[in-house]
């Protein structure tokens, strides 16, 4: 039996939060460095991200975002237990809070979702190949089967399951972060069940958490895909490739590229947060272009792809 090849969707998140992001995002894809993007129908710039996707074919999902900026929905931005009293979603651990209190509607929240695919369908003139969670709400308590129902209604074949192989052997990972991705985690494990039930699919592994703004490299990226490949590969499928069988190891890297956001210009209506500011943004994007990364793939039997290659 030949080694497995890798199907590497890289999907560049937050397309549409501002015209710097878009602009380092398509940069990206057409050097190579992702094959697949994340929209935000509810950013400032998600018109001009659905032109540039549809202009330059860029493979494209939804990003579904229940945590910042306003709703969607317009029966939902005057009252709804989904927003503060300023209108705003109640923030990435807000809502968390909110949901552990008991306090969010969740048929609001199916209200939004449906909201978000609609708006998508409107921009780009078809369904998402994918959909996954803004800030990881889509694999919380409660959330996760509103979710997996709309997708299986809808018809939406992937979305993401952010459980990272090797997320325990990361010393340089803060403790916060490591605390929380590990939730994350935790959180996406008990949706399996639920997005299974459903028929949803999502590739074999997910990477991304431990390869983040300054701790992208090609080392770290190098270490990733040999997780990938390591974990993916006691459950892989047989496909035909040059007229022999060979497994085939699935696996989305979630990254973060693009132009630091100017100060005044981007967001989902309360202007950009300091993670879009940061020039972690630009370090991801210069490392994602290296040609040295770009050449490893195909020394490593690396096929980048999209959602709906696989």
């Amino acid at each position: 039996m030949p080694p497995p090849r890798l199907m590497l969707v890289i999907t560049g998140d937050d397309f549409g939060y501002c015209p710097r992001r878009n602009q380092g995002i398509v940069d990206c894809f057409l050097a190579g460095g992702i094959s697949n993007v994340s929209l935000l129908v509810n950013a400032c710039a998600a018109k001009e991200a659905a032109d540039l996707a549809q202009r330059h074919k860029i493979p494209i999902g939804l990003h579904a975002n229940l945590s910042e900026g306003t709703p969607v929905c317009q029966s939902l931005q005057q009252a709804s237990t989904l927003i503060n009293q300023q209108g705003f979603f109640h923030g990435k651990m807000g809502f968390r809070q909110s949901l552990e209190r008991g306090q969010l509607n969740m048929k609001e929240v199916e209200l939004e979702l449906r909201a978000q695919v609609r708006q998508f369908m409107e921009l780009m003139g078809h369904l998402p190949h994918h959909m996954d969670g803004h800030q990881h709400v889509h694999v919380l308590p409660e959330v996760r089967e509103v979710f997996a129902q709309v997708l299986s209604d809808l018809r939406i074949p992937y979305s993401r399951v952010p459980v990272e192989p090797g997320l325990q052997s990361c010393p340089w990972l803060p403790e916060h972060l490591q605390r929380f991705y590990m939730q994350v985690g935790k959180d996406a494990l008990d949706s399996v069940p639920i997005f299974k039930h459903y028929g949803i699919r999502w590739p074999d592994v997910y990477l991304g958490l431990t390869t983040m703004g300054q701790n992208m490299s090609i080392p770290s990226l190098q270490r990733a895909l040999k997780y990938a490949l390591a974990a993916g590969s006691s459950d892989t499928t047989s496909r035909s490739a040059s007229g022999f069988d060979q497994p085939v190891v699935t696996a989305e890297l979630m990254v973060h590229p693009g132009y630091p956001s100017h100060s005044k210009e981007g967001g989902c209506g309360e202007g950009p947060d300091d993670f879009s500011q940061s020039a972690d943004r630009q370090h991801e994007l210069s490392v994602l272009r290296d040609p040295s990364l770009l050449s490893l793939y195909s020394q490593d039997r690396v096929q980048l792809c999209g959602f709906k290659d696989l």
